[in-house]
């Protein structure tokens, strides 16, 4: 803990602070900007979002996105010509319960056998619930749900750096540094740590007055956010999960984050100019809708979107991500 205060102000101040915030309400802070909006439920009747004590908008609670983990990032080819308002709902079902069923065929070869006769621990993937999945695919912006182009001068950038693949590729390795940054244990990055993986997809969001803390299970890491407008650490402060700056814009949590390592910079954007946009939505007493705008003018030709459910289930609690950089067995040197 007082390691990682060294490296990240906010967290150390932002976790005392998450933890004494609840006792201490102050009436001195002002409530959320806007009062909540009643939104119509599921079942139709009104239902308007909850408030935290102090007044802002309630985020808070566990969630998951592990029924999106067989959810194509991009527009699929079945869908090719159409738009996210066009698919309707059979259409969808009929999509989610074959990517179930062609998910549960692919489990045996998991240990990368190819006669499919050594499986690796099929189990404790999420895998089984596919089913529950609600989106044909994640982009958004533009409508075609493709990734707008990676620049020329980008893609030159790109192939001048250094990116290692691990065991998930050809090699080499020789070194730690030859293996990514997830199987080191150390990041997934950001906004990678929140997209649906082979596990680990649990998250909990807790709330004070003046922050709002977000823990992801894989790997272990926890951003807290400062809700102010005030400005961004200096370019010369970077981070795997970068710099976050928090505001409500109604019952909408807007969070803009700067300030990246080069070494995690989401899908090879460059550091400098890479700007990510949250904007966290209570939908329903048990959604919350988590959507991104990647910026980054010197890598991608325009700004894109992606947008993912969160659904809120106290049985998905986060547990503890034992794995950290330096492991190895009891008795070695």
């Amino acid at each position: 803990m007082i390691a990682r205060c060294f490296l990240n102000v906010w967290s150390c101040t932002g976790a005392v602070l998450i933890a004494i915030g609840v006792a201490e309400v102050s009436a001195q802070l002002p409530p959320a900007s806007n009062r909540p909006v009643s939104t119509a439920s599921p079942t139709g009747t009104t239902w308007t979002p909850p408030r935290t004590p102090w007044g802002d908008p309630d985020l808070q609670g566990t969630y998951t996105n592990k029924y999106e983990t067989s959810t194509p990032f991009e527009r699929p080819k079945e869908f090719e010509g159409r738009r996210l308002k066009d698919v309707t709902r059979d259409e969808l079902v009929s999509a989610v319960k074959k990517r179930q069923q062609d998910t549960l065929a692919r489990a045996k070869f998991f240990g990368g056998d190819p006669e499919g006769l050594i499986g690796n621990s099929a189990e404790f993937r999420d895998i089984y619930e596919i089913e529950r999945g609600s989106r044909p695919w994640f982009v958004i912006d533009p409508i075609d749900g493709q990734i707008p182009p990676i620049l020329p001068e980008a893609r030159a950038r790109i192939a001048g750096e250094r990116r290692p693949t691990g065991s998930f590729g050809t090699g080499p390795l020789n070194s730690p540094e030859d293996f990514s940054l997830w199987e080191r244990c150390i990041t997934r990055g950001f906004p990678a740590s929140m997209l649906p993986g082979q596990y680990g997809n649990s998250y909990e969001i807790v709330q004070a007055p003046g922050f709002v803390a977000i823990r992801y299970e894989m790997v272990h890491d926890t951003r807290v956010i400062p809700l102010t407008r005030g400005p961004h650490a200096g370019t010369a402060i970077t981070f795997d999960m970068g710099d976050a700056r928090g505001h409500w814009e109604g019952d909408t949590l807007v969070v803009e984050t700067t300030n990246f390592k080069a070494r995690s910079a989401y899908r090879n954007a460059n550091p400098a100019t890479l700007r990510l946009v949250e904007r966290f939505t209570r939908s329903a007493p048990d959604k919350v809708e988590w959507k991104v705008t990647v910026e980054d003018p010197s890598t991608w030709a325009r700004p894109w979107t992606f947008a993912i459910p969160l659904t809120m289930n106290d049985s998905e609690a986060v547990l503890e991500y034992a794995c950290h950089e330096g492991n190895r067995e009891s008795g070695t040197s």
